[in-house]
């Protein structure tokens, strides 16, 4: 529940901080915003987050 409340908080705030900016739609949570509460979740934990390789984003990107 904490991670959807993070999500739900720091995307207000960047509407706020866009206002005017963006489209009146429904929008997906911005990447920069979804990585930050997943990182602050798996700190709080004592877990750490690999990055992935090249080869790895690569394949990931394949997927359709």
């Amino acid at each position: 529940m904490q991670m959807s409340f993070a999500n739900q908080a720091l995307c207000a705030q960047f509407i706020a901080q866009n206002k005017g900016k963006l489209s009146i739609s429904v929008m997906r949570v911005p990447d920069e915003i979804d990585n930050r509460v997943a990182a602050l979740a798996l700190k709080a934990l004592g877990n750490e987050i690999d990055t992935l390789t090249p080869e790895q984003q690569k394949y990931l990107a394949s997927w359709h």
